[in-house]
């Protein structure tokens, strides 16, 4: 049985981390839109969204006007426990 990235990210201590992302467009600098960015990502340090953030100030050209971030981890370690069996009903 394959396990899928998602969930063996949330075993190896990741959690969903979501990003309201504000920003400016580059030809009307006084409009503000927004964009949501979510990914599996490890707190305090968010790693994956600094990186991404990164990428946004070099590659886009909308200047980043403000970032909010919610984080959840999903799976604690209070959560897992081992199966001692499968039982099968018809």
């Amino acid at each position: 049985m394959q396990v899928s990235d998602g969930f063996q990210k949330q075993i190896e201590g990741y959690g969903l981390t979501t990003a309201q992302i504000y920003y400016r467009l580059p030809d009307h600098l006084s409009v503000v839109q927004e964009f949501i960015w979510q990914e599996y990502d490890v707190f305090p340090k968010f790693p994956i969204l600094k990186k991404f953030l990164a990428f946004w100030e070099e590659e886009i050209e909308g200047p980043l006007h403000s970032v909010t971030v919610a984080h959840q981890r999903l799976i604690k370690p209070s959560e897992m426990r081992n199966v001692d069996g499968e039982y099968l009903i018809h």
